[in-house]
């Protein structure tokens, strides 16, 4: 009877793994407003794809790199002073490799990447809106639907003071999660501009009789889009279409979807500078740059470059020439890069303070570490100053888990950088159109590896699994595309 039942529980989830994809689009969408409803349907989601992929997640090298992982920092919890916080901060960890896992073997299309895209760039409006309020018009509430189901406070005049945080805990926070929505909506913004252009160059030639490439511009045909929950075959073959239950992506002939990017794309901004993050800030022109360099607009690289050259000379440049630029660059912008908005801030705060101090943690422990979620209280009982973290999530795990442990997990990401640039470059059975969405996915996760150089983002459960969610895309998108480069090698 128990294992009858049994089935019947595992044949009801497989059942439902088919509109799985759906569940994790809503999780994205509703991530921002209520974290414990997303992590459930993405717990759910990575749950129902194990059972019905657990073959083909378990031959995967990369998953192997991160059990290897998942055991070594296990270990070294097992060697912490505190070992009830070491053993607690491997939830920050541990489930996340597994929706990573659940995960790169679900998403495994383009078409998927764009949804994804467009699910955050949706999601994030009402939470920028609420921000805005909550720093120009003083708007402030506290709001709980059955505890944490639906917990939403949002501080008046932001947090800290003056700059804007939204529903996140941080300015810092909501400016990483502004960050990375913001590059993936400009990707998604430029496909709509340049498929604009080839749309209207695609009609002219019709209109001499040519005939349209669906190859060049595969999201303007009208046959069926590909069916993502189904990998290749172990043949190689892609199998028949299955009619798939997603939302389809939206038309780049109409100019709704590349009206409503704009507003999007500019609000998103405008929140990032608002956030009164240096980092942000200096992401989010990164992004921009390595856009118009991927696009070859030299003259747009070399207008942000007059742009950002002239605000650091207005910071940074000796007195003379700093006063000629500070007659057009806002001291909002310079004042809080040189730090004379918030001058005199104790030495402890200083981000070179926290990274020598956890350098120093590394070198001491340099096997097994401190263990996890050490670093407060080592740093509280030597600076007299409460801090969470080291803000440099790669110097934070050297000091709290070892060497060992940090370059391994460098590694595995680099793995994935490398692989997916060279997919990028070199993958035959990538289509024109397809090759900005992924390029974008690639340049978020570079921003995201830029934020943890001066941050640590995993402690907001929504950052941390949308990062998850990034490199398992890039990743699914990986192993689907490689297997088709080396079956057409072998043939030839």
């Amino acid at each position: 009877m128990l294992g009858a039942s049994l089935n019947k529980v595992f044949d009801y989830f497989k059942s439902r793994w088919q509109s799985s994809w759906n569940y994790s689009l809503w999780a994205l969408l509703i991530f921002p407003l209520s974290p414990l409803v997303g992590a459930v349907t993405v717990g759910f989601v990575s749950l129902i794809t194990w059972l019905k992929q657990s073959r083909k997640i378990n031959r995967r090298p990369i998953n192997w790199g991160f059990a290897l992982l998942s055991v070594l920092l296990i270990v070294s919890a097992g060697f912490a002073q505190e070992k009830t916080a070491a053993f607690l901060g491997l939830f920050n960890f541990l489930p996340f490799f597994l929706l990573f896992a659940a995960h790169s073997a679900l998403i495994q299309t383009f078409a998927q990447l764009r949804q994804m895209a467009w699910a955050l760039v949706i999601g994030s409006m009402p939470v920028v809106i609420i921000g805005l309020g909550q720093l120009f018009l003083g708007w402030s509430f506290k709001f709980e639907i059955l505890w944490v189901v639906l917990s939403w406070t949002v501080r008046p005049g932001g947090n800290p003071p003056g700059r804007i945080a939204s529903f996140f805990l941080h300015a810092n926070t909501f400016a990483a999660y502004l960050t990375i929505v913001f590059i993936l909506g400009l990707g998604l913004w430029l496909e709509q501009w340049v498929w604009g252009i080839r749309g209207r160059g695609a009609k002219e030639q019709r209109g001499k009789g040519e005939r349209l490439s669906t190859t060049t511009f595969p999201l303007l045909s009208q046959s069926p889009v590909p069916n993502p929950h189904y990998p290749l075959s172990p043949e190689g073959a892609p199998p028949s279409p299955i009619p798939s239950p997603q939302p389809p992506v939206p038309n780049p002939q109409s100019p709704a979807p590349f009206l409503f990017l704009t507003v999007a794309v500019i609000v998103d901004f405008i929140a990032l500078i608002f956030t009164n993050s240096r980092n942000g800030w200096a992401i989010a022109i990164f992004a921009c740059l390595a856009y118009a360099l991927y696009q070859g607009w030299r003259i747009l690289v070399g207008g942000v470059t007059a742009i950002v050259s002239s605000v650091l000379l207005a910071a940074f440049a000796p007195s003379p020439v700093a006063h000629i630029f500070r007659w057009v660059v806002p001291a909002f912008f310079w004042a809080r890069l040189n730090d004379d908005m918030y001058p005199n801030r104790p030495v402890a705060l200083m981000r070179k303070t926290q990274w020598e101090f956890a350098w120093s943690l590394a070198q001491q422990h340099p096997l097994t570490g401190w263990g996890l979620r050490s670093f407060s209280t080592l740093y509280n009982a030597k600076m007299q100053i409460p801090l969470g973290h080291p803000h440099n999530l790669f110097l934070m795990l050297s000091a709290e888990t070892g060497f060992l442990n940090a370059l391994l997990f460098c590694g595995l990401l680099a793995w994935i950088l490398i692989t997916g640039v060279q997919l990028l470059q070199k993958s035959k059975y990538i289509n024109t159109g397809d090759r900005l969405i992924f390029f974008s996915y690639l340049l978020a996760f570079v921003g995201w590896i830029l934020l943890n150089t001066v941050d640590v983002t995993l402690f907001d459960f929504r950052l941390n699994a949308l990062s998850w969610l990034i490199l398992a895309a890039i990743c699914g998108v990986i192993d689907r595309y490689s297997q088709k480069d080396k079956l057409a090698s072998h043939q030839n």
